[in-house]
């Protein structure tokens, strides 16, 4: 490769994830591509936790160019701007900083830009087999078409149109900077931003072969919060952009509000009660073990009984409790569980 070819600046921000952030780092300095042709930017959104410190200590050990900002908490969108602002890259690359890349990320996501492919991406976030099981279960709910993985679209499978994500998402820096960089949302800016490259008319590509693992939540509760904000930023990106609302996006909140009217219907038809409930608890079981047997460890199988009822009620009640919010009481724009945004 001649020393004139682009460069890449992949930027990552980060709220009290030091623990998390040597992962990603040391994946980065493992890649197989040349490390004069990319740089790593973190983006300190008001850490408290000794990340600077961390960071500090782990550029004695690398062998790329790595950049640490601090800034005040202001979100992830304006921290990912912050980075951009910073970098030296033709191509913006943004991954999250619970992520570790596969050591071929960015030399695949090179090759496909020198060829052309396309002037944004998005690429696959699966899970290793040393994590969590917990965090291998909720990829798996995360990911998977019986649950919201037809609306996330990450394979031939998705329901709706695929929306390049910030956990392994990358985008022309002019055409970026063209778009005005991420909105002040919380959550739900990387959508929002996909809409509008859609909206521009520009090249959109889904790169399978451009892997990063994403480690999940460690516990229900973080889950929950996670995906009830979802459900929420559905509702707030549906009113900035009605077309970022389809029917699709509708039925994890259609599922619990019926759910939940079963125990109505008690009162007027037991046994027809009795029979639905029978059989949404027959359809989770087969969910969980197609679930268990893709993953190859039938240990993920009382996890999954857990973690897919949250996956979608959660995003249910966060959407119902928006949309009452937004467009009955016509009440401004606002945002889940603020901890929760890293």
């Amino acid at each position: 490769m001649s020393s004139q070819l682009p460069k890449i600046s992949v930027v990552t921000p980060t709220f009290n994830r030091c623990d998390e952030l040597e992962h990603l780092i040391y994946s980065i300095n493992n890649q197989t591509l040349e490390s004069k042709y990319f740089e790593l930017i973190i983006c300190d959104d008001g850490s408290t936790d000794g990340t600077e410190k961390t960071i500090k200590n782990l550029q004695k050990n690398i062998d790329f160019n790595l950049k640490y900002i601090f800034q005040k908490n202001s979100g992830p969108g304006i921290a990912r701007n912050n980075g951009v602002k910073n970098a030296i890259g033709e191509l913006i690359i943004f991954t999250d900083s619970d992520c570790e890349a596969e050591k071929n990320w960015l030399k695949n996501i090179y090759n496909s830009y020198l060829n052309g492919d396309f002037d944004a991406f998005g690429g696959p976030d699966l899970a290793k087999d040393d994590f969590l099981p917990i965090q291998i279960a909720i990829n798996y709910s995360m990911s998977s078409f019986f649950t919201t993985g037809g609306i996330r679209g990450h394979n031939k499978n998705m329901l709706t149109t695929f929306y390049p994500r910030t956990h392994n998402m990358g985008i022309k820096k002019d055409l970026f900077l063209k778009l005005g960089g991420f909105s002040t949302l919380r959550f739900g800016e990387d959508i929002e931003l996909s809409n509008r490259v859609h909206k521009e008319g520009a090249k959109v590509k889904l790169l399978k072969d451009v892997i990063v693992y994403h480690r999940r939540r460690t516990n229900y509760s973080k889950f929950f919060k996670q995906v009830y904000n979802s459900g929420v930023a559905r509702i707030n990106l549906g009113k900035r952009d009605s077309n970022m609302i389809k029917l699709v996006h509708t039925l994890p909140a259609i599922f619990t509000i019926f759910s939940f009217s079963i125990f109505n219907f008690y009162f007027f038809s037991p046994y027809l009660s009795i029979l639905i409930i029978m059989f949404l608890f027959f359809g989770l079981v087969l969910v969980s073990i197609i679930g268990a047997i893709s993953e190859k460890s039938f240990k993920l199988f009382p996890i999954l009984l857990i973690v897919i009822p949250i996956q979608i009620y959660g995003y249910g009640f966060g959407f119902i409790v928006a949309f009452i919010k937004r467009y009955i009481l016509k009440q401004n724009e606002f945002a889940g569980f603020l901890r929760n945004f890293y």
